[in-house]
């Protein structure tokens, strides 16, 4: 449990965890749950008991979870757990980050709309603006984007960025250094889908580009890994000339799944 952490560290993670939990049973509604108040009832909220009942885990095991000890606990039991502590996405998402568990449950793959809120966002903007899924689809983009990525986002979707570096003939010519930008989307999308590596719809995308694009397995078995960073950005458009822009990819609150990508005028 405590990876590259220290021994101070881990336990001061753990004290954490466990203050959490004993907030949130304390906060829970006996009645709420189908649970009797019952007239001898002195702890606020739920006992541990009924929430290591409703968890299907040992009142010991809750307990000693509680009061920080060190003790594996499994993503399934995270999973029960927050489920019996009725946890939302945030809590249930601070949770599996206190314990340093993967989640089980599957996130979004990327196939619902984007929000309103965030359409409105991307078509406001006057420098090019787009929205990336976890498959780095592109299902919303602005008229600039557009505009930028001639022989892509100009053309009929679906859009696919992955697709469009390496299996359009239009990358070569947009991109002055393919080669390098290859390299670097590819590193990036390692570093963003690590955790869902092994997802259908990803292992599709992959088998894909392995089937269709010689260039995407050399570069895929170098086993790259880099953050999607901002910077600058090098275009040769076809009609407009060269273009250096700035990138910057912003996280969208409440989707986890989708990334505000957004290239400015450089300094």
């Amino acid at each position: 449990m405590t990876g590259t952490m220290t021994t101070s560290e881990a336990t001061a993670r753990r004290q954490i965890l466990g203050a959490f939990l004993r907030a949130q049973r304390e906060g829970l509604r006996p009645t709420a749950l189908g649970l009797p108040v019952g007239a001898r009832r002195r702890t606020p909220g739920l006992r541990r008991e009924e929430v290591a009942q409703l968890a299907g885990l040992s009142t010991t095991w809750y307990a000693w979870l509680e009061q920080g000890r060190d003790i594996a606990v499994s993503p399934q039991a995270l999973a029960r757990l927050a489920a019996a502590l009725n946890l939302d996405r945030a809590g249930r998402s601070y949770l599996f980050a206190l314990a340093a568990r993967r989640d089980p449950l599957p996130e979004p793959e990327g196939t619902a709309e984007p929000p309103a809120t965030l359409a409105a966002c991307v078509h406001a903007c006057t420098a090019p603006a787009y929205v990336l899924d976890r498959l780095w689809n592109v299902p919303l983009c602005n008229a600039a984007a557009a505009r930028l990525f001639a022989g892509w986002l100009d053309q009929p979707g679906p859009h696919n960025l992955l697709r469009f570096v390496f299996l359009a003939p239009a990358a070569r010519t947009l991109l002055p250094d393919w080669e390098g930008r290859a390299r670097r989307v590819l590193a990036e999308f390692r570093a963003d889908c690590a955790a869902h590596l092994e997802d259908p719809p990803v292992r599709a995308l992959l088998a894909e580009l392995r089937e269709s694009s010689p260039p995407f397995v050399a570069l895929w078995r170098q086993q790259d890994v880099t953050a999607r960073d901002g910077g600058g950005r090098s275009f040769r458009h076809p009609a407009l000339g060269p273009i250096a822009l700035q990138q910057n990819t912003f996280l969208v609150a409440g989707r986890t799944d989708l990334k505000l990508v957004m290239l400015t005028p450089g300094p």
